[in-house]
């Protein structure tokens, strides 16, 4: 679920900047009594996300206008079908359209692109993680995108768990001098999360009682190798380049999750239109 007041933040913060003082175009066109309703359609397949900001969208700039969900988050959508459609007055339905648009093209790409990569390990048992690679100032919208197109969460910030890499280690002065540290100090049930790209690290790591080990960047034969040394101690998640085409081989190897930055980083705005349906005074 989402978390109803970051959406308005998120919203407000967006709207500040898409209209600034005043919508000139809608202000000499559209008669301020005017009405009409408008249906947000899909024009391509995807997966629907972002529906909630949508509707706040609009909800923010009138509060008689009416917001009708035809689909719900995570459903998947083909070209044509209507996702919701929303009626009030026409002047703030228009403001408010390209920044309801916005939000439900990104989240619904990053929604679609996550479902692409959860499709191709399929029957694995391997998990697909997200990362902290997001867009400044919607993370939360972002993960839970990911989590309408079948992904799973790595952490949400830097207070959501503990994950030593190489320049933690060069400071600690080794694998088992970082673990040792960040047990000693983290909350109780805090799991600890190690970056190793070699198997002289992982051999550390579990040794050191790592609860989650990164392989980070390494061949698929060396993950194969490492999934045998670990054998179930801990939990394996591989990192690093992954794409549609290399994620198959690498749930393949035996890892428990895979983490993919260019869902949310780099995934594709689908296309999403806003037409109108009626119109009337």
């Amino acid at each position: 679920m989402l978390n109803i007041l970051a959406v308005k933040d998120i919203v407000r913060v967006a709207l500040a900047e898409d209209v600034g003082f005043g919508d000139l175009t809608a202000s000499v066109f559209v008669d301020p009594a005017e009405t009409a309703a408008f249906a947000l359609v899909a024009r391509a397949e995807l997966v629907v996300c972002g529906l909630d900001l949508a509707a706040e969208a609009f909800a923010a700039l009138t509060s008689a206008c009416r917001f009708e969900r035809l689909v719900a988050d995570g459903d998947a959508c083909g070209a044509g079908d209507r996702l919701a459609t929303v009626t009030g007055p026409v002047a703030a339905l228009l403001t408010a359209e390209r920044t309801a648009l916005n939000f439900l093209q990104h989240l619904s790409g990053v929604a679609t692109l996550t479902a692409q990569y959860v499709s191709e390990i399929e029957g694995t048992g391997c998990r697909l993680l997200d990362t902290r690679k997001t867009t400044p100032g919607l993370r939360a919208v972002e993960k839970y995108a990911v989590r309408c197109g079948g992904g799973h969460n790595h952490r949400l910030a830097l207070d959501g768990g503990i994950m030593i890499k190489d320049n933690h280690i060069a400071v600690a002065g080794s694998i088992d001098a970082a673990v040792a540290r960040a047990r000693a100090a983290a909350p109780l049930l805090t799991r600890i999360e190690v970056e190793c790209d070699t198997h002289a690290q992982v051999d550390a790591a579990v040794a050191a009682g790592a609860d989650v080990i990164m392989l980070d960047n390494m061949a698929l034969e060396d993950m194969r190798t490492a999934v045998a040394r670990v054998a179930g101690r801990a939990v394996l998640e591989a990192s690093g380049g992954v794409t549609l085409k290399t994620i198959r081989a690498i749930a393949e190897t035996g890892v428990d999750a895979i983490s993919v930055g260019r869902i949310t980083q780099s995934a594709p705005a689908v296309d999403i239109g806003m037409d109108a349906v009626s119109a009337g005074t």
